[in-house]
Parts: structure tokens; sequence; C-alpha cells
């Protein structure tokens, strides 16, 4: 598929957000709270890291299944579901880590917010700069794949 490259650059830039969210929110978090501050930094960057790059991940496993009957319905299933899932790793993590006193609750939900928050700047700027066609994978009627051989000039 024409927009493969897109989602891996979107993949790729939402780890490198997430490894700077982990350094500059680790280095605050250390300096502001101490150990705690770190730890909810270096934790909030890894379920940043998880949230931003679920989605596009999902479109690229999904996008395997192109040349499949029910592509549609497939690939709308894979990227729904990862969507429930990504929602449900959310709740269960901010629940089950909210009362712990090794973790800092405040850095963590803020590593996480600036890395959504972030990723969703990263997303469209990567996804302005893509050249890609509005019909980028139509083959239209009487289209060949590949070169023409008997209609070459000469």
């Amino acid at each position: 598929m024409s927009s493969t490259p897109v989602f891996r650059t979107i993949v790729r830039a939402g780890l490198l957000l997430a490894l700077a969210i982990a350094v500059v929110g680790g280095v605050v978090g250390w300096l502001v709270v101490g150990s705690t501050g770190l730890v909810g930094a270096l934790l909030g960057a890894v379920v940043a890291a998880v949230l931003v790059t679920m989605t596009a991940a999902s479109i690229l496993f999904a996008n395997r299944f192109q040349d499949t009957p029910g592509y549609v319905t497939t690939f709308f299933a894979i990227v729904l579901g990862g969507w429930v899932l990504k929602f449900v790793i959310f709740i269960v993590l901010v629940l089950t880590l909210s009362g712990q006193p090794w973790l800092d609750r405040t850095v963590f939900l803020l590593c996480i917010i600036a890395g959504v928050l972030v990723s969703l700047i990263l997303d469209v700027v990567i996804v302005s700069r893509a050249r890609i066609g509005n019909v980028s994978d139509v083959e239209l009627p009487g289209q060949t794949t590949g070169r023409d051989e008997g209609n070459s000039i000469s």
C-alpha cells in the first residue's frame, strides 16, 4: 500500500518521541520530586509509546489483509479493536498505578498527556507532508501494471 511508509514514519516518530519524553521527563521528575518522579516519567514514556504507536501499528497490520475478500471489515475490526485495547490498557494502568508509593502520579500523567498531544502534532505534520494521491492504489479499466510493451514510441 502506498500509505505504508507514512505509517512506518509515524511509528518511528512516536518511539523517538517516547524516548525524548523519558529523558526530559525523567530529568525534570528527578529534579522536582526525586526518584518517584523519575519512575513516573519513565513509566509515562512507556505508556505514551504504546498509546501513540498502537493505532499506526494496527493500520500497518490490517493492511496485510488487503487482498482478502473481507478486507474492509477486517481492517476496521483490527483498527477498532486496537483502539479499544488501547483504552483498556490506559484505564487498567492508571487505576493500578495510581496509588503506588514508588510512583509520582502527577509526573506519570503529565508525561502521558505530553506524549499524546505532541504525537497528534507529529501525525498531522507527517501526514500533511506525505505525497499520496487521493486514489493512490486504484487501477483504471484497461490500465496495465508495469510497462506498456506494445505502445512504445520510438
